[in-house]
């Protein structure tokens, strides 16, 4: 387990960047309008391939870091990087090609069928007068049926159900092409069974796929069952990073989230953490 709480101020080695880094932060710090520091200054890599969850407290900065992964604040310090090059320098239609993202409260999509906002996600390669080519509309079709939407397709997505729709969000991301999916709470506003049947779309897109998944989940039971690896946040540092395995541990959950937790062994396989 590789247990921390602030690498800069323990004087820990920064995380060694490696052939297989899509992104490296370095002393990214993110403060707000006010003054107040929500995210702290975090030195990391994230691998190219892996599915990531960011887990934590509400307000332990895991919405800012994903939507400074995803170009939708600068860091107010330090740098972030994409292969290697600054965030800033990527123009937008190629970081589009790279990276989609999925905010935790997607933009209504009034009057819009379920294909034309699926359709979307092909913006970054025909552009906002361009004509769908052929390549765009196999590229749409398939992004419906990785993501069982295609019987959807003629309906308005703003009449479907909330996970319908979140499979839908999904699909305009899959067409989009990106090697990196960052979502920030995907998960949030479902039920059980719905919130399963998408993060097992993610799995399965990362596995069958390559593309590279970063997530904010709040379930640290599915964070773990779902994900290759936990990266946890606390006060807007970094606490905790490591495998599942390595992080379910009773006293890992309680200084994660603030509360006594156990761990127990699932009949399956692998640990649930439960709160006292």
């Amino acid at each position: 387990m590789h247990v921390l709480s602030d690498p800069q101020r323990d004087g820990l080695a920064a995380t060694p960047r490696s052939p297989e880094a899509l992104y490296t932060l370095e002393g990214a710090a993110f403060d707000a309008a006010d003054g107040r520091a929500l995210l702290a200054p975090l030195t990391l890599t994230l691998e190219a391939g892996r599915m990531s969850a960011l887990i934590g407290h509400n307000g332990s900065g895991k919405s800012t870091l994903v939507k400074m992964l995803a170009r939708q604040q600068a860091p107010s310090r330090g740098r972030v990087q994409l292969l290697g090059r600054d965030l800033a320098a990527w123009p937008a239609r190629e970081f589009a090609r790279r990276i989609a993202y999925l905010p935790q409260h997607p933009p209504a999509a009034t009057d819009m069928t379920v294909r034309e906002l699926v359709a979307l996600g092909r913006y970054p390669w025909h552009g906002a007068l361009g004509r769908l080519s052929a390549p765009d509309r196999e590229k749409i079709d398939e992004a419906l049926e990785l993501t069982d939407t295609a019987r959807f397709a003629s309906q308005l997505a703003d009449r479907l159900s909330g996970g319908e729709r979140q499979r839908v969000w999904l699909a305009m991301l899959v067409a989009q092409g990106a090697d990196c999916l960052l979502l920030d709470e995907p998960t949030s506003a479902l039920d059980i069974a719905h919130q399963i049947d998408v993060l097992r779309l993610l799995r399965t897109l990362a596995d069958t796929r390559g593309l590279t998944v970063v997530i904010v989940l709040h379930d640290i039971n599915l964070a773990a069952r779902f994900s290759d690896e936990l990266i946890a946040l606390h006060s807007g540092r970094l606490l905790a990073r490591g495998t599942p395995q390595a992080l379910m541990h009773a006293d890992t959950l309680e200084a994660i989230y603030g509360i006594p937790m156990d761990v127990v062994a699932h009949p399956r396989g692998g640990w649930l953490g439960v709160a006292h």
